[in-house]
């Protein structure tokens, strides 16, 4: 995949962009004396939001540069924050903790930074976390997955500055197993990614399809760690275990070449049911373009043709005049954390940390993935993003979802209490 060319001076100096930028969809221009209104919130609203912008999983933070900005672009154009503009910092994370914790540092006693955004991994997100509730920032995570962060940091522990806008390893695990246990097969593999995201996603789909689907049966699991590029190994462990199913949380970069190297090993002859919870991630399907193979079940965190929604449509439209791409989930994330953040912070008349969390528990958001809603125990976002099957369409130069199914956000997200009887999928009515 071509990667957008927004180098980080470029997204900077946008950042500080004011009432001049237009109005995406529109054309229309703010008057110039739009900012000398005095706000009631002292001004600028400063987000520092952070991103794998390095190796060989950056097309991701391309993605979320591309919708933070957009919606910063927007909503300046639009008058701002409660009449305050909006600025975006954005920094690599390098998907390492100690990196995700001096980024949070920076932002909050250097940069000053009112709310803070972003995070692509699981481990850095519950690193982050304690930090994030001892420096009193609301974080808003726009990909990490783990649902330790939201069950165990914010429920159980009480750190109440931590949200997440994505859907968690409940789409990735519980859904997953909705969808394969309609499937024929009775015996699944994995290859995944040898950290948190990939061994709490593998153990979700083991305990859920266990419930639904008794006799199924789990006979390989192939651990790859951070930054493999030869998933021969791998591939040669699930074929040799003969599993009817593969199951896999691999992701950017790294899952367009297992799976190519796949192809090549004919693992697509001899297993003939593929789950990837984020195969639908745009990186993937324009980076694979017609080498997907048809048939593959893929999700992500939202697909730019779900909802079939007026808003939804014309989001893509701007998007794709605006950047020549259509929108990776992890731009849809971005930008509908700045709305949030703009809808928390007008319906608070503040932006004091303590404030939001009020402002934010039970809110909810209307967004190019549908409607929101932040539920108050644990801060996630509760919205629906479908499963479907991978199909060749003549309107797109890649691999598409044709065939969808959407598993209710209440059927498939584990709930609070998170302990005890019906916390977990298979729900009882």
């Amino acid at each position: 995949m071509d990667k957008p060319g927004i180098k980080r001076r470029d997204f900077m100096k946008m950042g500080l962009l004011t009432a001049a930028a237009s109005a995406l969809g529109s054309g229309v221009m703010k008057p110039v004396g739009l900012w000398a209104a005095t706000p009631k919130i002292k001004g600028p609203i400063k987000v520092g939001y952070q991103a794998v912008l390095s190796g060989t999983l950056a097309g991701y933070g391309e993605f979320h540069k591309m919708g933070a900005l957009m919606a910063m672009e927007e909503i300046n154009a639009a008058g701002g924050i409660a009449g305050n503009k909006l600025e975006i910092e954005i920094r690599d994370s390098t998907l390492a903790a100690p990196t995700a914790l001096q980024n949070v540092r920076y932002f909050v006693d250097s940069w000053e930074a009112d709310l803070l955004a972003g995070v692509d991994s699981s481990g850095q997100a519950l690193a982050v976390a304690p930090a994030v509730g001892q420096l009193d920032r609301i974080l808003m995570v726009t990909h990490a997955a783990t649902e330790k962060l939201t069950e165990d940091e914010v429920f159980k522990k009480g750190i109440k500055q931590v949200f997440r806008i994505c859907t968690p390893t409940y789409q990735d695990g519980n859904a997953a197993a909705f969808i394969a246990k309609d499937l024929p097969a009775m015996s699944w593999a994995t290859i995944n990614p040898k950290y948190e995201y990939g061994f709490t996603t593998w153990k979700m789909f083991q305990d859920t399809l266990g419930k639904l689907k008794p006799g199924v049966k789990f006979v390989a699991d192939s651990w790859a760690p951070f930054g493999t590029t030869d998933f021969r190994p791998h591939i040669n462990t699930i074929m040799d275990a003969k599993p009817e199913g593969l199951y896999s949380v691999v992701w950017a970069g790294e899952l367009i070449t297992m799976m190519k190297q796949a192809q090549q090993a004919g693992l697509f002859d001899k297993v003939k049911h593929i789950l990837l919870p984020v195969g639908a991630a745009m990186d993937v399907l324009e980076g694979l373009g017609p080498e997907m193979p048809d048939n593959i079940w893929i999700s992500g965190r939202y697909f730019f043709l779900y909802p079939d929604s007026p808003q939804n449509k014309e989001w893509v439209a701007n998007f794709r005049k605006r950047w020549n791409h259509y929108p990776a989930y992890v731009s849809e994330t971005a930008y509908s954390t700045m709305y949030a953040f703009k809808k928390a912070i007008e319906a608070a008349g503040s932006k004091e940390t303590g404030q939001l969390i009020k402002a934010m528990e039970g809110m909810e958001l209307d967004s190019p993935a549908g409607k929101r809603v932040f539920r108050k125990e644990d801060h996630q976002a509760m919205y629906e993003v479908p499963w479907g099957l991978t199909a060749s369409n003549p309107n797109y130069p890649f691999k598409i979802m044709g065939k969808q199914i959407v598993i209710p956000a209440k059927e498939c997200f584990n709930r609070p209490p998170f302990e005890g009887e019906g916390t977990h999928p298979p729900f009882k009515s």
